[in-house]
């Protein structure tokens, strides 16, 4: 009987399962992918495209379910995987083609279509113009389980950077790199500290930033996997998840600090749930000096620093002469459609992170 494969969860394992369906089309024509998220994902495969339907298409059932055996692949109940033999791609490939070994880590191909690419040439070639570097760096500071409460950010699942590294991250990137955040959620004060935040970004656009930038930076979720797709150099930052399970530590061009390392349990995410393990990794992702300065050599050793380009014009030509000294920027060029902050990041009196973060959340009504 031909089959249907229901892939869920969040962005990141539905690229992930790209590789793995790929390869049983190969072999396989007869059967479809029902996407219950992130169906615009799968718009990217050449291969799948036409083969994958939303959750809610128009007689999915009647056209295309009801002769087909139900797959529904769960990568995370692979024995390989909470092993910490597989990463998420090889579960999957294990699951979907039934394999009995772990096989290699397959690519996930990435066809964009051309308006993601332009908007990510674009947008990171006003950054450029506007901040004064030639190198962008694409910062993803929150994992899914990121929150904001009142006047608080965090993360009990232990994936995201704390917020007062976050700050002390961009102080540092700032000094040599043009930031572009990546997050629907807002940071305290990001206004007043030379970056940019471009809002209403649907997934496939964050691609097209993460194509035309030099570099990016961020934690377990879905912008490393869109790193790795698109072969650009990373810096992936790890807290209560394994390496091994959800990035890629043997790839030349990903650097992964694992800052959880000999301290972290397993987290048996849908298999069972057990509060004493997320209370145990609950702060895994809070850096000190030495990992946050690892995190900035790590990106300096990958791309080197930026060289000036002209503010407000765009990216200055290699062959121009002689490249003139950004000037600080007006705020009445700040191009607002990309949210680009001008503001230079003011100088903070260095406190203990916590005293920072209540500082900063007691003086600002409300995240947005």
């Amino acid at each position: 009987m031909n089959k249907a494969f229901f892939i869920n969860g969040g962005a990141g394992r539905v690229l992930c399962s790209i590789p793995a369906l790929e390869r049983f089309a190969e072999t396989h024509d007869d059967f479809v992918v029902v996407s219950e998220s992130w169906h615009e994902l799968y718009l990217n495969s050449k291969i799948l495209r036409d083969k994958v339907f939303p959750f809610g298409h128009k007689d999915l059932f009647e056209e295309y379910l009801k002769d087909k055996k139900i797959i529904s692949p769960e990568p995370y109940r692979v024995n390989q995987y909470f092993n910490q033999k597989c990463n998420l791609i090889q579960a999957f490939d294990i699951e979907i083609n039934e394999l009995d070994e772990v096989p290699e880590t397959r690519n996930i191909s990435i066809d964009l279509n051309k308006e993601d690419q332009i908007t990510g040439h674009n947008l990171t070639a006003e950054v450029r113009g506007t901040l004064g570097k030639d190198k962008v760096v694409v910062f993803q500071p929150f994992g899914q389980g990121a929150r904001s409460e009142g006047n608080f950010i965090y993360d009990s699942s232990g994936r995201s950077f704390e917020v007062s590294n976050i700050l002390s991250l961009i102080e540092e990137l700032n000094k040599n790199y043009c930031v572009i955040l990546m997050t629907t959620i807002e940071i305290p004060g990001w206004q007043s500290m030379g970056i940019a935040c471009p809002q209403g970004m649907g997934l496939n656009g964050w691609m097209g930033i993460i194509n035309s930038a030099d570099y990016f930076l961020g934690c377990d979720s879905i912008g490393q996997h869109m790193a790795y797709a698109l072969k650009k150099p990373a810096t992936v930052v790890i807290g209560s998840t394994f390496p091994e399970n959800i990035s890629y530590p043997e790839t030349n061009r990903f650097t992964v600090i694992d800052n959880g390392e000999g301290k972290r349990k397993y987290s048996p995410i849908r298999l069972t749930m057990d509060l004493n393990v997320d209370r145990n990794n609950e702060d895994l992702m809070v850096l000190d000096e030495d990992k946050i300065n690892k995190i900035i050599k790590s990106i300096k050793n990958k791309i080197g620093v930026s060289n000036p380009v002209n503010v407000g014009v765009g990216v200055t030509p290699k062959n121009q002469s002689p490249i003139l000294e950004p000037k600080k920027p007006n705020k009445a060029i700040a191009p607002s459609k990309y949210s680009i902050s001008l503001e230079s990041n003011p100088k903070r009196k260095k406190k203990k992170p916590i005293e920072e973060l209540l500082n900063l959340e007691t003086t600002k009504k409300g995240l947005g």
